[in-house]
């Protein structure tokens, strides 16, 4: 795969009062390059309860290929590729939900937790187009992998 047909992908997940926050930044680290800067924003609740905001936007076309490649472990990748035409809306983002405690043991599943939202190419800006291309950046990289 010489280019991505993504402008960017971000991921964001919520530190809870009750987590570890160590652990959900590591959760967060499965899907990112090493040494990708994560960000920090510090929250209160409604009860006044602490949630820290963990981020991070990748950018750059082999970062987005790593997180692309970790996608690509998901053991139902298949029924993603399938679900594209609810994964991407009119603005050309693409969204997954992903299992944050199971990415916390370095393992890639859908859930909740952690989500990733991803600004798809497409040229001119038409859902269909976007769809295509997410489709074929996952079948790319998936063969790539294997």
């Amino acid at each position: 795969m010489s280019s991505v047909p993504f402008h960017y992908i971000d991921l964001r997940t919520f530190c809870y009062a009750t987590e570890d926050e160590k652990r959900v930044t590591e959760a967060v680290r499965t899907f990112l390059p090493e040494e990708f800067e994560i960000d920090r924003v510090e929250n209160a609740g409604h009860h006044g309860d602490r949630i820290v905001v963990l981020s991070a936007r990748v950018e750059r076309a082999d970062d987005i290929r790593h997180v692309l490649t970790r996608l690509s472990e998901l053991p139902d990748v298949e029924t993603v590729m399938d679900e594209l035409d609810d994964r991407v809306d009119d603005n050309c983002a693409f969204f997954l939900t992903l299992d944050k405690q199971a990415a916390f043991k370095g393992e890639v599943r859908r859930g909740a937790g952690l989500t990733l939202r991803a600004k798809v190419e497409a040229y001119p800006a038409k859902r269909e187009a976007a769809i295509e291309n997410a489709r074929n950046a996952l079948e790319d990289v998936r063969s790539t992998a294997e």
